[in-house]
């Protein structure tokens, strides 16, 4: 079941939120502050917030910053009363989702959730395979050669030089390229794999 968090000061549209979402199959919890809101995200993970704009003491694009500033964050719907273009550009920027005007169209609402939810699991996705990723590029060992050829990587892999890795079949060498693109310029990039002997052929 996925959870929603719903920011609002106004009681009324808190509960009708809280009531659409529940009836639609998710787990709704609601809270009146910008303060609140970032203390239960502190302590309990949440996939979408519904943040409102106007809210007493920490106001809405406040609580947008401080919430992506959080690890592991969820998606952040903004909703607004008095929303204008440059209100929605700025919370855009700050790394709101998308930007709901009032009053709330149920549909719109729930259509804007669900995307929402898709976003984040793919978001959460990637985080999982970057994590599988990193885990096949450390290299273990304490003998002298293994130290030297994580300080050998250590030295290259910040470089834009070319590398030419060799060795017999199964020494590892798929590692070592892992190893030199997970601390390279380019470790946010796609690690491309290619099986040249493929493509070699015969004469």
């Amino acid at each position: 079941m996925h959870n929603i968090l719903i920011v609002d000061d106004e009681a009324g549209i808190r509960d009708s939120l809280a009531g659409i979402l529940t009836d639609e199959g998710y787990a709704a919890s609601s809270v009146e502050s910008g303060e609140t809101c970032l203390d239960l995200l502190r302590k309990s993970t949440f996939d979408v917030v519904l943040l409102d704009i106007w809210l007493p003491g920490v106001d809405g694009m406040e609580t947008l910053a401080r919430i992506r500033e959080l690890d592991n964050p969820p998606e952040v719907v903004m909703i607004s009363g008095h929303g204008t273009i440059e209100t929605a550009v700025r919370a855009t920027k700050l790394g709101a989702y998308d930007f709901l005007e009032k009053p709330l169209s149920i549909e719109k609402t729930l259509i804007v959730v669900k995307n929402a939810i898709e976003s984040q699991k793919l978001h959460r996705e990637n985080v999982d395979l970057k994590k599988q990723l990193q885990a096949k590029s450390i290299i273990v060992g304490d003998s002298i050669p293994m130290k030297a050829l994580r300080q050998q990587i250590g030295l290259m892999a910040p470089t834009n030089g070319r590398v030419l890795i060799y060795g017999e079949s199964g020494a590892g060498k798929e590692l070592v390229a892992h190893a030199i693109h997970a601390q390279s310029l380019r470790k946010d990039e796609t690690f491309v794999e290619v099986n040249c002997a493929r493509f070699g052929g015969s004469r």
